[in-house]
């Protein structure tokens, strides 16, 4: 089991500020269970047009932040570049409250199976001890070079090849 804090999160995801959508990861067991959460601030960018006279945490950064909790499940600290995971699938996804500044979006993720590089999660967002939301995610785990030093073209070319 793993407690990680921002600064170790920032070794494992890519994603920096303002797109790095989790905060600190409270437990890991790799590849079977994460829980994290996420602050949301009143200062967040996206919040000064979503909406500006009634702030709302888009719903679609909620599936993100997810998303990145999930990603940390399969991961190891500097792994991504080495296998960068991919979100391909968003199924089931529910809405039930919404999240707004001065909330705190707890996330639990659980593995839910995969095979090869394909892995299947289930996450559940919870405020206040209410469901925010609920999605099964869907990930690919790409074999490969590191992805900070390959061309642009080169990317999208085994992107299409993975396909």
């Amino acid at each position: 089991m793993y407690d990680l804090r921002t600064h170790q999160i920032l070794e494992i995801l890519p994603h920096r500020f303002p797109f790095l959508l989790v905060d600190r990861i409270v437990e890991l067991h790799p590849l079977e269970r994460i829980l994290g959460y996420k602050n949301v601030s009143f200062n967040e960018p996206v919040l000064r047009g979503h909406f500006p006279d009634n702030p709302e945490f888009p719903n679609i950064y909620i599936i993100e932040a997810l998303a990145q909790l999930a990603g940390c499940i399969v991961l190891e600290p500097g792994q991504f570049w080495k296998n960068p995971p991919y979100l391909t699938g968003i199924d089931k996804a529910r809405f039930l409250r919404p999240v707004v500044p001065g909330d705190r979006l707890m996330m639990d993720v659980r593995m839910g199976g995969h095979r090869r590089n394909i892995f299947w999660m289930s996450g559940v967002a919870i405020v206040d001890d209410e469901i925010a939301c609920t999605a099964d995610l869907k990930f690919v785990v790409t074999p490969g070079q590191d992805a900070r030093l390959a061309p642009e073209s080169e990317l999208l070319d085994q992107d299409l090849v993975q396909r």
